[in-house]
């Protein structure tokens, strides 16, 4: 070791399953005596955790790699996660790269570093992911000042839709056994969160691959845990969504109200194009059975325009189910050819032309939704936890109802961490005006 102390830095793109896996590998290296340093400082070693769900996440990855090696030309370039494990030998070539990780044997990085640090120049640590069975535990023991945890309790997918390449760069489904996750969760309510957000590559999948346990049994041993008071879920499958399902969340206070239901169309010819595991009538059956028992549930999703072969009657039918189901948000994905997947191979693909112009009218009915969504709660009293203060307006600290409304209202730091109620007063934006209630 040097006289100083050596210096980290994480750079993240992705899904919050790559922000966890950043913080837990941060976690590594400070327990091992390195400084964790901001992206844009000279740092002794850089890691870049890369997505691979678009082509443009990939080209923002070899930016990110270019950026560090410019900073500190002498610096150690790791790079791990999604693009990583399915591209190796691609991101092995670009200048400046010392060691490729992929999505697995991350806890061993410090062990590569010190290979890389005795003089050896490349290392390419990633394996075929396809024949892991294990979940590989990376935990986050290191805390910052957050109100909001994320915990990742599931690994993998095997439903292999034909757009996604993330079954390849993930490999089959692992879940974290759940004494773990308990453990984790009650470490997490001693340093004094009060939020968990469970995450996964494919979190209805939990517990498939153990068979003694399932995404409902698991939130229900979380439900008791003292100290969380919020349970939130990541993106699940409208498969989860079942009758018994529904009714044990309706009766789990702390499990938040908002679903986020991964939808991609409302046309089932699209859907069954895609290999999507369910129908449009299916997925409204589950949404009417969350509008039945949690009323108050905001339900978002994911929906794709211009996947190959969609014709404007199969965009239209998509448009019509979206509304009819009355999303509170939408996130929406123009389709991006991913090479190694099915349809990236399709010959009916849409111009990139058509496909701005779906995402435009998406995007219109999405804001409209939400702004219908939101216009429910005028003058309700919420409980918020409040998060940070806001950047643009003095005195004014922001926070999330449960069922994931963003509220602000004036008030100090001192209320970071605070779950307090609020009176909802008006919409400005996306966002709640509130008054604290004391």
């Amino acid at each position: 070791m040097h006289g100083r102390k050596r210096t980290m830095s994480i750079f993240t793109l992705g899904c919050k399953v790559n922000q966890y896996e950043s913080e837990a590998v941060s976690s590594l290296f400070e327990q091992n005596g390195y400084e964790i340093v901001s992206f844009d400082q000279n740092s002794d070693i850089y890691i870049i955790n890369t997505c691979t769900v678009t082509n443009l996440s990939d080209r923002k990855s070899r930016q990110a790699i270019r950026k560090a090696k410019k900073t500190n030309p002498d610096s150690i370039v790791a790079v791990m996660g999604c693009y990583a494990q399915t591209s190796s030998e691609d991101v092995l070539k670009i200048p400046g790269v010392n060691l490729v990780i992929g999505t697995k044997d991350r806890n061993r990085i410090l062990e590569y570093v010190d290979r890389l640090e005795a003089g050896e120049c490349k290392i390419n640590a990633v394996d075929n992911i396809m024949t892991s069975r294990s979940f590989e535990e990376l935990k986050v023991s290191t805390y910052k000042e957050r109100t909001r945890a994320y915990l990742k309790i599931q690994e993998g997918c095997s439903q292999f839709c034909s757009y996604c390449i993330i079954p390849y760069a993930r490999g089959p489904v692992r879940s974290r056994k759940p004494q773990d996750v308990i453990e984790e969760v009650r470490e997490l309510s001693r340093h004094g969160f009060t939020e968990i957000v469970l995450t996964g590559i494919h979190l209805a999948s939990y517990g498939r691959d153990l068979k003694t346990t399932d995404l409902l049994d698991i939130i229900q041993k979380l439900n008791g845990i003292e100290g969380i008071q919020r349970i939130r879920l990541g993106s699940i499958e409208p498969t989860t969504i079942t009758e018994e399902f529904v009714r044990a969340a309706a009766e789990m206070p702390k499990l938040c109200p908002h679903y986020h239901l991964s939808l991609q169309s409302g046309c089932d010819n699209t859907l069954k194009a895609m290999n999507r595991k369910y129908t449009s009538e299916e997925y409204s059956k589950s949404a009417a059975l969350l509008k039945k028992y949690i009323p108050d549930a905001a339900i978002t999703t994911d929906i794709m325009v211009g996947f190959p072969g969609e014709t404007e009657e199969d965009f239209k039918k998509s448009l019509e189910f979206a509304e009819k189901i009355g999303f509170s948000k939408i996130h929406v994905f123009k389709y991006s050819p991913r090479k190694g997947t099915p349809a990236a191979g399709a010959a009916n693909q849409i111009t990139p032309e058509i496909k701005e112009a779906r995402s435009e009218k998406m995007l219109a009915l999405s804001d409209r939704l939400e702004e219908q969504y939101l216009n429910r709660f005028i003058d309700r009293e919420m409980e918020v936890l409040y998060e940070q203060e806001l950047h643009d307006k003095k005195g004014y600290i922001e926070g999330l109802t449960k069922n994931y409304i963003r509220v602000a209202a004036q008030g100090g730091p001192e209320m970071t961490g605070k779950i307090v109620n609020t009176k909802l007063k008006k919409v400005s934006g996306n966002l709640f005006e509130g008054n604290i209630l004391w």
